[in-house]
């Protein structure tokens, strides 16, 4: 090798090194698939939302001291980015009825606790107890007003133990009021499977457990009112509440 070839080689080899021994980029994941057993996707709401108010509770002195700060109302609430909380998602048709299992016999759990009710928004299945528990020092006079169920009210005084009924057939959103404090409001959904999930705060939701086949389903809002959409198991759904 000649002085000139032996210089050129000399000058590359150290470069190349250091081509070799640098940090590669990362290999880009591809995003996880869903399972095929799942229904996944996420509830938005697109327009300027409706502005929360806030809650008059001095009509009992109980109720406003157990809130030294305002206290909004959560019937539509909206993330920064359109994300909606308190959706209910859940499977309106298809599910084999082979696959439904029995009614849990463990109740769904409702506390009234600073003159709230908590959670708002709860799901039940047909003949599933639903339960309320008086957290509060003061009384409470609870009305579930049913259109196709049998409506229900109970008197729960302070100190009370819980106070438990259920529901016989399918209905959305069943409107359950405190004749003593009218800002207090939620509502419980009677299933007749067990295919649902509420979206949180970044207004998400997974199914799971369900058999393959297509499915209608279908979101439900309290404010925003429902949409649905037919969809594979194992594929995503996507739901938009538009502003008026």
């Amino acid at each position: 090798m000649n002085r000139k070839a032996l210089v050129a080689v000399s000058a590359f080899v150290p470069a190349l090194l250091m081509w070799a021994q640098a940090p590669k980029p990362a290999a880009t994941k591809a995003a996880p698939k869903a399972a095929a057993d799942e229904i996944s996707g996420k509830v938005i709401f697109s327009g300027t939302p409706p502005k929360m108010k806030t809650l008059k509770m001095d009509a009992d002195p109980y109720c406003a001291a157990a809130h030294p700060q305002p206290v909004l109302s959560d019937d539509a609430l909206v993330g920064a980015d359109g994300a909606v909380q308190n959706a209910l998602v859940y499977i309106k048709a298809g599910v084999p009825a082979a696959s439904i299992p029995p009614a849990p016999k463990a109740p769904v759990k409702i506390d009234q606790k600073g003159c709230i009710y908590t959670p708002r928004i709860v799901v039940a299945m047909v003949g599933q107890p639903v339960e309320f528990t008086n957290s509060d020092d003061t009384n409470h006079h609870i009305q579930a007003m049913a259109e196709v169920n049998k409506e229900w009210t109970v008197s729960q005084n302070k100190g009370m133990g819980p106070q438990t009924t259920s529901f016989d057939q399918p209905e959305l959103g069943i409107l359950t009021i405190c004749h003593l404090h009218p800002w207090m409001r939620m509502f419980v959904s009677v299933l007749s499977n067990p295919y649902y999930a509420i979206t949180g705060a970044d207004g998400t939701f997974r199914i799971k457990g369900l058999p393959s086949g297509y499915y209608t389903i279908e979101v439900w809002h309290e404010k925003f009112g429902t949409e649905s959409m037919k969809v594979q198991a194992g594929g995503k759904a996507d739901f938009t509440f538009k502003a008026d």
